[in-house]
Parts: structure tokens; sequence; C-alpha cells
């Protein structure tokens, strides 16, 4: 739940001083267990700053936001590492996740065979045949290596750092939602990544996550990804809840405003 959440930082003007930037005023709304929810809005409306008040990364100024279970956003940007390899970040992820190790293996070939970089998915590691060597050599004791080592050549033995960013967001979106169940899952911009098969996948996991009780908020600029997976939407502009209903509804009433130019609704 958020009660008239209010979040304001300050950012530098580029003339040598500071500015307060209000991304979020007063929003209110209720989320239940069991819905998928998307954000839509125009570019800096205060969709991904909503998002991390959510998951506890963001400080709000004012108001309150409760949630039942632990909040993850997807995406462990902080933890992954661009020298290593991608299979030592899947190890990586995880136990920022806090996953024990054992879990981590035991999840492990589920994670990969859903990031889907083995079977060739959008494999542009940089569209270089010299994106740089292959990661060093996976430390064995204590280290970060799974089981088995990835093939030469595959790109789970390449840097993350080669990776195109559709291939980054789907290996963090497969750690993220395959390594362990949430109770409330926070997801920006992943399903606009991968070919049709990886958002299959994606709104197939994103099912699996309702009907276990889970909460999903989807950010997307594809509307056509909140229709197909969200059955509600809330609509910011400006920082302020604009609408808040069914999904088709309030796309259809977003998309007319950004045709027209028509004042949008308050509600």
């Amino acid at each position: 739940m958020a009660d008239r959440v209010h979040i304001a930082y300050t950012v530098l003007d580029g003339l040598g001083g500071n500015r307060r930037v209000h991304a979020v005023k007063g929003v209110c709304f209720v989320a239940r267990r069991g819905e998928a929810i998307g954000l839509i809005g125009s570019n800096g409306s205060g969709k991904s700053t909503l998002l991390k008040a959510i998951a506890g990364l963001q400080p709000v100024e004012s108001g309150t936001i409760h949630t039942q279970g632990r909040p993850a956003l997807l995406g462990v940007d902080a933890a992954l590492m661009g020298d290593l390899s991608g299979e030592r970040n899947v190890i990586l992820g995880g136990l920022a996740m806090g996953m024990p190790r054992s879990e981590i293996m035991a999840r492990y070939d589920d994670i990969v065979a859903f990031s889907g970089l083995e079977e060739g998915l959008d494999e542009d590691l940089d569209d270089h045949p010299a994106a740089g060597p292959a990661a060093p050599p996976a430390r064995r004791r204590g280290g970060l290596s799974p089981r088995p080592s990835a093939a030469p050549g595959s790109p789970l033995s390449r840097p993350l750092r080669t990776y195109s960013s559709g291939m980054s967001a789907r290996l963090r979106f497969a750690i993220s939602a395959t390594a362990r169940s949430h109770d409330v899952l926070l997801i920006d911009e992943a399903l606009a990544t991968g070919d049709a098969r990886f958002r299959r996948r994606s709104r197939r996991r994103i099912d699996e996550l309702r009907a276990a009780a889970g909460t999903v908020f989807l950010v997307a600029h594809a509307h056509a990804a909140i229709r197909e997976t969200c059955d509600r939407a809330l609509w910011l502009e400006a920082g302020t809840l604009r609408m808040d209903g069914p999904a088709d509804e309030v796309v259809a009433a977003y998309e007319e405003f950004t045709r027209t130019g028509a004042t949008p609704p308050s509600r």
C-alpha cells in the first residue's frame, strides 16, 4: 500500500547550484496479492522512482509504503560485475539475493535455460569478433564458479561487459525471476528485451508468480506488454497518479493523451 507518497531529491542544475526534483507527488494505491500491475507514463513521470521506493531502495520524503514480504526489484545490477563471465555472475547475483550456494547450484540450469543465452537468442556480443578475451578461469575452492563450466565460446563464458544490453537484461531477469519466488516482484522494462520466445517465457513466469499469490509491478513503454501481462495499470504523469483501473482502459486513455495532448483525467 502506498499512502500519500512524496519523493524528492536534490540534483545539480548545471550552473554550480542545486535544485529539488519532486519525482512522485502524493501517490496513493493499494496492491493486492495475485495482481499484476503495469506502470505507464511519459519519460520522467516517476515510474522507476516509485518502483525503487517500493523496493526500499529510495527513501520517501513523506507518506508511507507498506508491503507484506520482501519486495525484489528486477535486476541485480549493483552486484553483477562486467569483468566476470555470465556463469559466474549467475552465482554472484544469487548470493546477492540472499540465496545459499546449494540453492543457487540447484537452480543454475533453470536460470541459464530461462535466459536463452545458450540458445543463441539475440547473440550479439557487441557484434565484434574481438569483443574481449574470455573471462578468467573461475576459482574452484570457495570461488564463484558453478558446475559445470560453460563451454568455450558460449555467451556464458564471456565477460558480462561484452553482452548487448538485451542479453544483460535477460540474464538479470532470469536471475531475479527464476532464482527465487517473490512476494512482490518489481520489473522495469525487462519485457522489452529478447525475442518473442523470451517474452512468452517471461510472461509465463509472471503468471506463475501471480498464481503463487505474489504481486507483480511492471514498468514498460511497450504498451502491448502491459495489456498482455497486467490486469490493472497505474498512469503516472509528472509525478502524480492520473488514473488507476483496468489495464486496457488506462492504456487507451494514456495513448489518447499522447496523440491529442488532451488534459489527462484526474482519478
